[in-house]
């Protein structure tokens, strides 16, 4: 789904390469600078095809390079690397690209732009918004945002139980409490549970309402939402459509003809529908909608669904990689060294609301997705909290925020004079150091970054790399000056250019970026 970017330098140069060498041709930035600023592994490639040594065509791709003004300086190095070097004016027409792309800068890499939906949180309206909803709610909205950013239609979709057993026993509960009495052993309890009670008339609309407002406070909002009551009622015109067959009076789906591991009962001999008919429905309704790309954010509990899932797809007519189920593990708080447990008013989970009082919405936002989403969540509430450079949210914003301080202090005459300039000499009087140069080498992997994040639906990686971007610009910070330093002009668009490209990064896991802190 993802690929190049169009206002991405780096694969420029790449394909520049790509086409000297005649096969594909992919740069990375040596860990040490003295290696160069890109190398390639494409003359490894290519020995054997050519049935030569891979240092002597590492030699001569190392030489066009430099002939026909790909690179600055470039040599064969080891068995058959090419590491080559940029001109300080490449970078510093990186750097007025970036600019002028301003927010925009590295987004656009969907190939084909699709209609997704990203159903997310999906909880039933029997309690408030858990801590682990939240990560199922932060990891799908920053998904959402990732693909969006990609150049994707998106949909944010909240399913929700408004029937069945659960239900029953929310609304037994309830009418227990209203008559002073206990509710069922498997029943609802707390201090919520409480309020509900005092209120009259049915308790899901302000249930919901109260669960709504947590996640619209948590920056989670949605686009469409579904009642299990309407899916019900599409089940015939869905089941109709798959491969079925009868057994021991159920009424049962092909689905292992279909990937799935084994096939699944659609109808019970009783003539009850079950979960899995519902999920025909549902499925056929967002194929309905025109969704060309179905997103399922669902709990560890859910491994199963997959295949089964997926085999809906194709009986329905759709390929069986047009559904994907992301499968998020568990979050524990840990407070003051030992895990937290205790809620207010649930004995057994702590609340959205809770943690968000606690430690607030940018750092539960950060936090909840700083992991991959197949890897448990061990949140420091303590460290969460805290407002210093060894909380690494904070760490970010500040970065973001001391730009802003710098642009606020140059004031509007330096900033019209340093503007994105046509020509090089007018941002570029002097050579670049070496952190200015690993600075915009920074800056010039976010396309890449953020194409990857989004084809592996792993938005962790934005945080990490925006911790990377924060520790480069640090380091230039604390050893050159911007304002009134000969690189002015240069240094205020690099700093702006920094600025764009941290404020994003927040903005795809849903965490603000300050202009004071």
């Amino acid at each position: 789904m993802e690929g190049l970017v169009a206002n991405d330098p780096v694969a420029r140069l790449a394909d520049a390469i790509t086409q000297l060498a005649g096969s594909p041709v992919a740069l990375e930035r040596p860990g040490d600078p003295e290696h160069g600023d890109y190398a390639t592994n494409v003359a490894l490639k290519l020995a054997g095809l050519q049935k030569r040594a891979p240092r002597e065509v590492a030699e001569e791709i190392a030489a066009r390079a430099v002939e026909l003004g790909v690179a600055h300086r470039a040599e064969a190095a080891g068995p058959g690397f090419v590491n080559l070097w940029v001109p300080d004016a490449w970078l510093a027409d990186a750097v007025t690209e970036i600019v002028a792309a301003g927010f925009d800068f590295g987004g656009g890499s969907a190939v084909e732009a699709e209609r997704v939906q990203v159903e997310m949180v999906s909880a039933n309206p029997t309690g408030p918004i858990t801590v682990a909803h939240a990560r199922n709610g932060a990891y799908g909205d920053s998904v959402a945002r990732l693909l969006e950013f990609a150049g994707h239609a998106v949909e944010r979709e909240y399913y929700y139980n408004d029937a069945g057993a659960q239900m029953e026993r929310f609304y037994a509960s309830v009418d227990a409490l209203r008559h002073g009495e206990e509710p069922p052993q498997d029943g609802y309890r707390g201090e919520y549970m409480n309020d509900l009670a005092g209120l009259p008339g049915d308790p899901v609309p302000t249930m919901l309402a109260s669960m709504e407002a947590s996640l619209e406070r948590f920056r989670v909002h949605f686009d469409s939402r579904t009642r299990e009551t309407e899916v019900e009622a599409e089940i015939p015109e869905a089941v109709a459509l798959l491969e079925t067959y009868e057994e021991d009076g159920a009424l049962w789906a092909r689905t292992s003809a279909h990937g799935d591991d084994k096939d699944r009962v659609l109808v019970r001999s009783d003539g009850a529908p079950t979960y899995y008919a519902k999920d025909a429905a549902y499925i056929r309704r967002k194929f309905a909608s025109g969704h060309e790309r179905l997103v399922y954010v669902l709990g560890a509990d859910h491994h199963g669904y997959v295949g089964r899932l997926q085999a809906l797809a194709e009986m329905l007519g759709h390929p069986r990689e047009s559904v994907e189920v992301l499968i998020y593990q568990l979050v524990h708080l840990v407070e003051g060294g030992a895990a937290k447990k205790m809620s207010k008013r649930r004995g057994d989970v702590v609340f959205l609301d809770e943690l968000l009082d606690t430690i607030g919405v940018d750092a539960a936002r950060w936090y909840l997705v700083s992991r991959g989403h197949d890897q448990t969540i061990e949140l420091d509430v303590d460290l969460a909290k805290e407002r210093s450079n060894k909380n690494p949210v904070y760490y970010v914003q500040y970065a973001h925020a001391r730009i802003a301080g710098i642009l606020r202090n140059a004031g509007e005459n330096v900033i019209q004079r340093s503007a994105v300039s046509d020509t090089v000499p007018d941002t570029l009087s002097a050579a670049l150091t070496d952190e200015e140069r690993e600075l915009v080498k920074r800056l010039l992997e976010f396309p890449g970054v953020a194409a990857q994040a989004t084809g592996r639906r792993a938005p962790h990686a934005i945080p990490v790399y925006a911790i990377r971007v924060a520790d480069d610009f640090h380091r230039f910070y604390h050893g050159h000056r911007v304002l009134e330093s000969e690189q002015e002009a240069f240094r205020l668009q690099l700093v702006r250019g920094v600025q764009n490209v941290i404020a994003r990064c927040l903005d795809l896991v849903g965490v603000e970026a300050p202009e004071r802190m």
